[in-house]
């Protein structure tokens, strides 16, 4: 019997607390509008969004690396060359550029197809191959 009351207790209790709470929280219309608002918007096939991208063309070779190339690229991760790095870079420029392209395009050993940026274009990534090396 003992069991049973201490559970009637615990949960008259939790009603309690939940039913305060309830009543604490702002009840106008206006708090209630915020709180069941939408979290976004879905539109149909053919809409505009209401803020469309605009397209400013292909990104830069600076700004793909600084994005997507950096992470690994700037510290060596798992042997990646490092930019600017004479001899991180000799070997892979030894293979030539078509080489270099084809494993930077569609991945090769540890580095995934395009650097993991899927919506890079194959210019885009070509222009953040010859910021990584210029200069060498």
């Amino acid at each position: 019997m003992e069991l049973s009351l201490r559970q009637l207790m615990v949960a008259a209790v939790a009603a309690m607390t939940f039913a305060g709470s309830a009543m604490a929280a702002d009840m106008s219309d206006e708090a209630i509008a915020e709180r069941i608002k939408p979290v976004g918007s879905v539109y149909l096939e053919g809409d505009a969004p209401a803020t469309a991208a605009v397209a400013t063309g292909p990104r830069s070779g600076d700004t793909v690396y600084n994005t997507f190339c950096s992470a690994c690229h700037g510290a060596g991760v798992m042997g990646a060359p490092k930019i600017g790095n004479a001899g991180d870079w000799a070997p892979r420029i030894a293979q030539g550029k078509d080489v270099m392209t084809d494993h930077a395009i569609n991945g090769f050993n540890a580095m995934p197809a395009k650097g993991s940026c899927m919506d890079c274009s194959d210019d885009e990534i070509i222009a953040a191959i010859d910021h990584m090396i210029e200069g060498l």
